[in-house]
């Protein structure tokens, strides 16, 4: 077994509100300087910054894991990760598809910026990221893994966003096997308020929206070898 660093929860300036020093060599660069092994940019309903964030990690030598967060159309969030590249740009197509189209006010909301492997801006996305799909959690498992990937519920600690907040429950026919917690002091209380993340593996990400929130290396993945499935069948892939 090999043991990685992790961060698998990072929005880059694609996301309306991330940082516009959230390029993808910026999160490659500060994920090296931290000391990170893998790391995954996962951006509101879009993978289009992957194939650059891609690239920079491998000048880096980090593993560099494509994915999303998507919001769901009861406003749940949750983390998508995708072995393949071309399968989360695919996933990207169908979410976007399924996005509510309203444009995006960048003076409201923040730019959506697209970079390319040189790390320069070469598009932006004309709608509003932020808002909900009409894609359900209920089915979002079997959806994901028809990508060939793997989901889990992000944050599901916070108050607003999260599993456990927006539905008021965790459905007890739920097929994830990992679930994100941002602040692990309070795991005790969210396992023993729901039963099902007893048999849960439990992560914590930095949810990183700024280069300086980018987690330090202290929370490691025991994976079997050191690779994006190697970490997806980790997660339940």
């Amino acid at each position: 077994m090999t043991e990685l660093y992790y961060d698998l929860h990072i929005h880059s300036c694609l996301s309306p509100c991330g940082d516009d020093d959230m390029t993808p060599a910026n999160i490659a660069g500060m994920a090296a300087v931290k000391g990170l092994d893998v790391i995954a940019v996962t951006d509101h309903n879009s993978c289009k910054n992957c194939p650059a964030v891609l690239a920079a990690a491998q000048e880096y030598g980090i593993l560099a894991i494509p994915g999303m967060e998507i919001n769901t159309s009861e406003e749940v969030h949750a983390v998508c990760l995708f072995e393949e590249l071309k399968a989360a740009m695919d996933f990207d197509a169908y979410v976007y598809e399924r996005l509510m189209a309203f444009p995006n006010k960048e003076e409201i909301f923040g730019r959506q910026l697209i970079y390319n492997k040189e790390d320069e801006i070469c598009g932006t996305v004309p709608n509003l990221l932020i808002n909900a799909t009409d894609i359900s959690f209920e089915g979002l498992w079997e959806l994901v893994r028809g990508f060939g990937g793997v989901m889990f519920p992000a944050h599901v600690d916070k108050t607003a966003n999260s599993l456990i907040a927006n539905l008021g429950f965790i459905p007890p026919d739920s097929k994830f096997v990992t679930a994100e917690v941002k602040d692990l002091g309070k795991l005790h209380r969210v396992r023993k308020e729901n039963p099902y993340l007893e048999g849960c593996r439990i992560i914590s990400d930095s949810d990183a929206h700024y280069l300086e929130d980018i987690h330090e290396p202290q929370l490691r993945l025991q994976v079997r070898e050191r690779s994006v499935r190697g970490v997806l069948e980790v997660l339940g892939m």
